[in-house]
Order: structure tokens, then sequence, then C-alpha cells
């Protein structure tokens, strides 16, 4: 089956005082429709550059798309105009950002804004988008939506202005939502609803969902697939039960143990990564992880290794997994 989304070999880079910073360097992945991808790696990793790049949305200067494609039902997002970008944006790739507040236009109501979309994307009269927009707000779970579509943002709280924000990602059915750090910011219980409502949206609509995110707890039931990305790098790939049962990478490693588990004592300290990422400004010749590994090798500081493959679906980017000669 053909894939829904597929970006090969994106490099994207900044412009900045001294130099260039090599933000996404070669990431490389696919997904099918109706599956759910997690991105998961530290800050600074190039998690959202590579979500914001999905949808176009890095401003070019100071942003460059050095290299690569992002084909998306066939189509090379990349050689697209941005005329042409604005009618897939909302329609058929939806977007969940970081903060809802900074989002959301303060001096609109949550009714007028999904209101807009309707109208821009869908064609709908100004009074069938307004039945939507209440319907959108139910379907979401946010309670009296006849009252709500009438509020502003300030009016409603965290958790609810993210449910705003997902119906308005969802309003024109997408084809793909990317959801990036949904949950931040959130207490637990909002978190859980949250999350709750893109899975109900994806199993009722079909749709498929990349989830960005540094919290590989959430990654675990809302996730088939799983990309693990370390400065600017897919490190590592695969379905979910690969990467928490049997972690290949040593980024990927540390990340579960610095988790903390319901089963450890409380007398068991979490293990943290030592160590802080490279400077994208100037990246090492060899691994980017090897300054921080336990296992690094000299190979390691000087050349870059390649994806080793362990099945059909999980690879590791890691000289620990090369077969000697």
């Amino acid at each position: 089956m053909e894939p829904i989304l597929k970006v090969d070999d994106l490099r994207v880079s900044f412009r900045v005082r001294g130099g260039e910073v090599q933000a996404v360097r070669g990431v490389t992945f696919e997904m099918a429709k109706g599956e759910a991808l997690a991105i998961v790696g530290e800050s600074g990793s190039g998690k959202s550059v590579t979500a914001q790049s999905v949808m176009r949305l890095i401003p070019t200067p100071p942003g460059t798309y050095k290299a690569g494609q992002i084909v998306f039902e066939g189509s090379d997002l990349l050689k697209k105009t941005e005329k042409q970008m604005e009618s897939v944006r909302g329609r058929d790739i939806g977007m969940i950002f970081q903060d809802p507040m900074t989002s959301l236009n303060p001096t609109m109501t949550i009714g007028s804004q999904i209101v807009e979309v309707l109208t821009r994307h869908q064609k709908l009269s100004k009074d069938a988008a307004s039945k939507k927009a209440i319907d959108m707000l139910r379907l979401v779970g946010i309670p009296n939506p006849e009252a709500r579509v009438k509020q502003y943002p300030f009016e409603f709280s965290g958790g609810m202005r993210q449910r705003a924000m997902i119906a308005i990602a969802l309003s024109c059915d997408p084809t793909l939502l990317i959801a990036d750090e949904p949950t931040t910011a959130l207490d637990v219980t909002i978190q859980a609803q949250i999350l709750q409502v893109m899975k109900d949206m994806q199993e009722k609509l079909g749709t498929s969902i990349i989830l960005i995110t540094h919290d590989l707890g959430i990654v675990a039931d809302m996730c088939d697939k799983v990309i693990v990305m370390y400065a600017g790098q897919v490190v590592e790939r695969g379905n979910k039960f690969e990467i928490f049962k049997s972690p290949q990478h040593p980024y990927t490693q540390g990340l579960l143990k610095s988790l903390p588990r319901l089963d450890q004592r409380k007398d068991e300290p979490l293990i943290p990564i030592e160590g802080t990422p490279p400077d994208m400004a100037s990246p090492p010749h060899g691994c980017a992880f090897a300054a921080r590994c336990p296992y690094a090798m000299e190979v390691c500081l000087e050349q870059d290794p390649y994806m080793f493959t362990h099945s059909d679906t999980h690879e590791s980017k890691c000289w620990l997994h090369a077969k000697p000669e």
C-alpha cells in the first residue's frame, strides 16, 4: 500500500549570525493511512522543525530546505507554491501547536475561528459552519458547546483551549494530523483526556497522526510506530514494542532509563543522560551522541554510523551493531 506521507533525506538549516544551524540532517520516514507515528527526543533534537517542515511552515529566510522530499498523497510538498500550500494546510493536513494560548487568536471567539477554517476550506455557508463549529466542540468533549462557541480563548482553561485547537485542526476532516507536544504544561488528568480525544478521532475518522513529544511515557498507548531523533537525525525507528522492549541505540536506552517506573523502589534513583547535545552550528564528524555515550569507540568519533537493520521494521544508527569483517 502506498504510504500517505513519505519524508526522504530531509535537510533543514537556519542562517544565524556567525553561521548555519543544521536543525534537520537527513531525516527519512514514511507512514500509512490511519497510522499513528511518534517522533521522540529531547529539546533541540529537530522534532518540531521536522513537523513544521511537513506543513511548510519554516520561515525562509532564515530557514532553508537544503535537500530532500516530503511526498504527501503522491505530491512533493516542497515543490508546491505558497498559494498551493494554503489549500493543503487545514484541509488535508491539520496541526495542533504546542501552546494553544499563543496559537489561538485572542480577539476572536472560538466559534469564529472554527467558522473561518470551514468557510475557507469547505465553502460552507456561515450558518452551516456555525452549526458544525458547535458539533466539533461537542466532539472533542467541551461541555455546553452552544454557549462555549461564543466565548474567547481567555475564558477557556488550558485543557479546554487545547481541545479547541484539536477541534479547529479536525474541523475539515484532515487526512493527516500533526500534534506538536499537545500535552505540554497540562496536568496529568487533562493530558490523558487530550490523548483520548486524539485516539477517538483516529478510530472514528481514520486520521493519520504524527505525535511530536519528548515524553516516551505517552507514546506506548497512542502510537503504532516510533522514531527517535537526536541532533537532527533519526537514530532509531521501529514499532512501539521493539522500541520499548528491545531498544538498540544507547540514546533510546538512556531515554527509557531516565523514566520513572511503577515497579521502581523508592531508593532507586533515575539515571539521567549525562552531558549536553552538540552544537548544531558545528555538528561533530562522527556520531552525534558519541560524547555522551557510555559505549563510544574510536570509530564513533571519526565516522557517522549507518542505519543497521534489526528486523523488517526496526533499525538503529549505531556502530555497536556493525558486524566484524
